[in-house]
C-alpha cells in the first residue's frame, strides 16, 4: 500500500498523482490526458494540471501537442534503440572517470541503493525501485566528478525510466537481474578497475536495452 505523501502545492499533488497512475500501468502509452477531465478528477484547476504536465513531459512520460494537448508517450523502438546508445556512451565515461576517484562516500551511497533497490524489487513497488535505481546510476556520474556529465546523465536517466514505466514487465517478472549488476559494478569499483567498470557497465545496459526493445517489437 502507498504511504500517503505530504504535498507543497496543488501542482505537485497532481504531477505525483499522475505519475503513479502513469507508472502502476493506470494509463497507457498514447492515451489521451484531458487537462479539464484531470483537473474535475483530482479537484484542483486546470493550472496545477496544466503545471504537472509539463513536468512530465520534461522526464519524457507525457508529450504535449500545441492546439491539441497532452498525451502519454509511446516510444518507438527506433526512438529507445537512440536513447540507449547515448546513455551508454555517458555512463561509460562517467564510470572510467568514477573509477578513478571514488571515494567512501559515493560507494556507501551506491551500496544504500542496492539493498533499498532489492528492496522494492521484493515488494514489487515499481516507483521506489526506478527512484532508487535512478540514485545508483546518479551517483555514479556524481562520482566521476564532472558536473555536466552528471546533468547529461541525469536528463538521460529520465528518458529510459520513462520506457521501463511503459515497456518493462516489472510487475510480471519473477526475478529483476539489475541488482546482481550494480552489485558487480560495485566491487569494479572498489577495485578500481576501469576496464572492467566500464565493461560492466555496457553489458548491463545492453540487457536492458534488450529487454525493453523485445517488449515494443511485439
Amino acid at each position: 500500500m502507498r504511504e500517503p505523501r505530504l504535498y507543497t502545492t496543488s501542482a505537485d499533488y497532481a504531477y505525483q498523482e499522475l505519475r503513479h497512475r502513469i507508472i502502476t500501468k493506470q494509463l497507457k502509452p498514447g492515451q489521451r490526458l484531458p487537462e479539464v477531465t484531470i483537473a474535475v478528477q483530482m479537484g484542483v484547476s486546470r493550472t496545477p494540471v496544466r503545471e504537472a504536465l509539463r513536468r512530465l513531459a520534461s522526464e519524457g512520460l507525457v508529450i504535449i501537442i500545441p492546439n491539441s494537448g497532452a498525451r502519454l508517450a509511446a516510444p518507438t523502438a527506433k526512438e529507445i534503440e537512440d536513447t540507449f546508445l547515448v546513455r551508454e556512451q555517458l555512463e561509460c565515461l562517467a564510470i572510467r572517470l568514477a573509477a578513478e576517484r571514488v571515494g567512501e562516500r559515493h560507494l556507501r551511497r551506491l551500496e544504500e541503493a542496492i539493498v533499498e533497490e532489492a528492496r522494492a524489487i521484493d515488494q514489487r513497488d515499481l516507483e521506489v525501485y526506478l527512484e532508487v535505481n535512478e540514485s545508483f546510476h546518479k551517483t555514479l556520474a556524481d562520482a566521476s566528478g564532472n558536473k555536466v556529465l552528471a546533468e547529461y546523465v541525469e536528463n538521460i536517466l529520465a528518458r529510459t525510466n520513462a520506457y521501463i514505466v511503459f515497456y518493462d514487465p516489472f510487475y510480471e517478472r519473477e526475478s529483476i537481474p539489475t541488482v546482481d549488476a550494480h552489485r558487480e559494478i560495485l566491487v569494479a569499483l572498489r577495485s578500481r578497475d576501469a576496464e572492467k567498470c566500464v565493461n560492466l557497465m555496457r553489458r548491463h545496459l545492453s540487457d536492458a536495452f534488450s529487454g525493453l526493445s523485445e517488449v515494443v517489437e511485439e
